[in-house]
């Protein structure tokens, strides 16, 4: 499904001020695509995420999936926090099975959706396990099934694998694609390391703070699949250094090359993973 915000505002007010968070954001990403959004601390891609999951409410402006309109939480998209958020008195199997069951599905339906995600996410053995039986990264791969396990159109990833050490957030990073490759998901992906943006984008969304807004937009034209050697890609690197400049120097002393930049209000992957 495509995704498309327009002249999006989020203001927070109280009584002893009043605070623009975001303003003025557009953003298109088209039916199938994998994008990233990096930003300074602050700029509001949590705040983001949560308005299009229908967590948070606008101030002002459009989400619109397909075109129509969209205010309030529904199960074409899910979102997977930082935070492991699962329900630690649930055992692997019933944390993925529990959107299935409050969408009143049946309990044989329930466990067949719960096999499918388990194998999937590459847990096949723990389905028994609680989630303190768990290393981290395990735990954030049973979130991912969770989400899945609804069928969304939509995935909002905020941060996934940023509590994760280095070798298993690559490890993470390759099943998150692989995942990706076999469903056709559209996934708007928030983080703030600039290789994992790289690593698995079509394109990285580049957002400015105070107030948050895409600033730019940088299109990853690499090929797929992607292994972890390209990291060490001097194409790869380049880009690296333009988004980190953005980060470091801040959006006022920011250039992008002109063959690097793409659209802000449209990010597209077919499933043969051109940019269309």
């Amino acid at each position: 499904m495509d995704l498309e915000i327009r002249d999006l505002r989020k203001v927070i007010d109280n009584r002893k001020h009043s605070a623009v968070v975001l303003d003025d954001l557009q953003l298109r990403i088209g039916s199938g695509a994998l994008v990233s959004i990096v930003g300074p601390s602050g700029c509001g891609k949590t705040t983001l995420l949560e308005i299009i999951a229908g967590l948070q409410a606008k101030t002002h402006g459009d989400i619109l999936i397909d075109g129509v309109p969209v205010e309030k939480s529904s199960a074409n998209r899910a979102i997977v926090f930082q935070q492991y958020a699962l329900f630690p008195w649930l055992t692997v199997q019933k944390n993925i099975e529990y959107g299935p069951k409050v969408r009143g599905l049946s309990r044989s339906d329930r466990k067949r959706i719960s096999r499918i995600h388990v194998e999937m996410v590459g847990l096949s053995g723990f389905e028994s396990h609680y989630p303190h039986e768990l290393s981290g990264g395990m735990q954030q791969r049973v979130s991912l099934a969770r989400a899945l396990a609804i069928d969304p159109d939509i995935l909002l990833l905020d941060e996934p694998f940023a509590a994760l050490d280095a070798q298993t957030k690559e490890k993470c990073q390759q099943e998150l694609l692989d995942v990706w490759e076999e469903t056709g998901i559209t996934i708007l992906f928030v983080t703030h390391d600039i290789c994992e943006a790289l690593f698995l984008s079509d394109r990285v969304f580049l957002m400015a703070a105070n107030p948050g807004t895409i600033r730019d937009c940088i299109e990853v034209d690499m090929e797929r699949p992607r292994r972890n050697s390209l990291r060490l890609d001097t194409n790869f690197r380049t880009k690296e250094a333009q988004i980190r400049s953005f980060l470091n120097d801040g959006a006022s002393e920011f250039e992008i090359d002109q063959r690097d930049r793409c659209p802000v209000r449209l990010a597209r992957s077919t499933r043969l993973h051109s940019i269309g």
